[in-house]
């Protein structure tokens, strides 16, 4: 099993194990982590995956409704959207907010 970084601190462990852990990941998670990191500890392990990022849709509030796209609005809906007042989120008010 390949294609997934592993990176083990604390100690070593035979390619064997590795391997283990990589097809307990992909039990578990169904799919091969992007990474494993391996914390060993004496006799025992501590195991973060790193999993690919998933795509998620941006939801925003507008005109009162959750919404992640604005094609299901009709047309007044559209149009209140088109007309609501847009906030800047800058500020240029001359403070320095470093």
């Amino acid at each position: 099993m390949s294609d997934c970084i592993v990176n083990v601190t604390g100690g070593e462990l035979p390619a064997k194990e590795i391997e283990a852990y990589k097809k307990r990941a992909v039990e578990k998670f169904g799919e091969m982590p992007r990474q494993i990191d391996i914390k060993v500890d004496g006799e025992e392990v501590e195991l973060q995956y790193h999993l690919a990022s998933e795509h998620f849709d941006r939801i925003r509030r507008i005109t009162g409704y959750l919404v992640g796209t604005l094609d299901r609005f009709n047309d007044a809906k559209r149009a209140e959207e088109h007309d609501r007042v847009k906030h800047a989120t800058g500020c240029d008010c001359g403070h320095d907010h470093a």
